[in-house]
Formats: structure tokens, C-alpha cells, sequence
């Protein structure tokens, strides 16, 4: 029974991720289409001003975010730190269950 929870955690954490990459990509495509209209529509009308670089710089600082959570990439606590925290707190879990069950038989 444990096994087959297990796995099941491990194919819906493994579904987050796609679909968080996935959600990545298509933010990534409409990043591509969306700002060179922007600049077209900003050079057109107003050449003298060039207000695309706000939308630019914005969106593409968001979409950096969303890459780094997306891919699992953090500069301040490394690739894996989430994963040995789940460990660290299943092992915890593991320990008290058996001090219970040791404590109260």
C-alpha cells in the first residue's frame, strides 16, 4: 500500500511539473508574438516615445521567474532543496509513527 502511494505522489508531482512547463512555454510563445506587435504598434504611432520597453522588460523579468520555477532553477537555495525538505519531513513523520506505535502497543 505504501508503494502505490508513493508512486502516486511521484505521478502527480511529475504532472505539476508538466504542467508547469508546459504553462511556461506557452507564456514564452505569447511573449514572442505579443511583443513585436507591440513595438510595431509603438513605432508606428509613437516614434518619438518607446514605451515597448516597459512591457518588454516586465514581462520578460516575469516570464525569467517563471522559467526558474518552471525548470526548477534557484539561485539562493539550490536545484534540489525541496526534495530533501519533503525527505527530511517524511523520515520525521516515519520516526514519530514508529515512537507511537512502539509507545502505545
Amino acid at each position: 500500500m505504501e508503494n502505490f502511494d508513493s508512486e502516486k505522489m511521484a505521478y502527480d508531482k511529475a504532472k505539476k511539473k508538466a504542467k508547469e512547463i508546459r504553462s511556461f512555454y506557452f507564456n514564452l510563445t505569447c511573449y514572442c508574438v505579443v511583443i513585436p506587435i507591440l513595438i510595431v504598434i509603438n513605432l508606428v504611432f509613437v516614434p518619438q516615445f518607446h514605451w515597448f520597453w516597459f512591457s518588454m522588460l516586465g514581462w520578460g523579468t516575469g516570464l525569467l521567474c517563471h522559467g526558474m520555477a518552471a525548470f526548477g532553477y534557484n539561485p539562493f537555495l539550490g536545484r534540489n532543496w525541496e526534495e530533501k525538505k519533503l525527505k527530511q519531513f517524511m523520515e520525521e513523520e516515519k520516526q514519530k509513527q514508529h515512537y507511537y506505535n512502539q509507545k502505545y502497543k
